[in-house]
């Protein structure tokens, strides 16, 4: 799947909303490079982050093919490591959508590194073209909505340690759920792998 043109809008405004969110949390919101906690533990993304993530390997293949190696040997090494645990499909590495496999998937590689982290500098290889989840971590944002119907607020629980809940809800992030849905729904494409398949996929 080619990366939607309207990803670079989408892009735009979370990056935005997060800078908003990071200036009204000041010291409160402790996100540094090096700070790495948040890299560790596989998480399903969908199709728009895989095709941003191709993307993005494809233009460090030209720029910096020795990074660009780099990161794909960590992406094997991941897959051969957690690829025999893999709730869905090795050879597309497409998650499975049964209940099973969600259950498996509450276990998976939970305290594997990040295929994109450099664990020598803490920093991630592929930042500029990280997928959504990555981009919203951090400071206070909306969960989905539990038993109950309300939507709590969740962030970094390296973050925000000792605030008050008026502290929390003051440095909300507004993340544009509606605008990644109208983007998914064009592409038509509901799959979702993890990170380490999707480095090493070619446009």
């Amino acid at each position: 799947m080619a990366l939607p043109a309207r990803d670079a809008e989408l892009v735009q405004i979370v990056d935005a909303a997060l800078a908003d969110a990071a200036r009204r949390a000041g010291d409160w919101l402790v996100c540094r490079p090096g700070c790495t906690p948040c890299c560790h533990g596989a998480f399903a993304i969908n199709a728009l982050d895989a095709a941003r993530l191709r993307t993005g390997m494809d233009l460090l293949r030209a720029d910096q093919p020795e990074l660009a190696a780099t990161v794909e040997r960590r992406a094997a090494a991941w897959i051969e490591e957690h690829g025999p645990s893999f709730p869905g499909d090795l050879a597309t590495g497409q998650l499975g959508e049964t209940e099973e496999d969600r259950e498996r998937f509450e276990g998976f590689a939970n305290a594997a590194a990040c295929p994109a982290l450099d664990l020598a500098t803490g920093r991630c290889d592929v930042y500029a073209w990280r997928p959504m989840t990555c981009r919203v971590f951090g400071p206070p944002v909306r969960m989905d909505a539990g038993e109950d119907g309300v939507a709590a607020l969740g962030h970094c629980e390296l973050c925000f340690v000792g605030a008050d809940q008026g502290v929390v809800e003051a440095c909300e992030m507004a993340v544009p759920h509606q605008l990644e849905a109208e983007i998914l729904e064009e592409v038509r494409d509901d799959r979702e792998t993890v990170v380490a398949f999707a480095l090493l996929r070619r446009s």
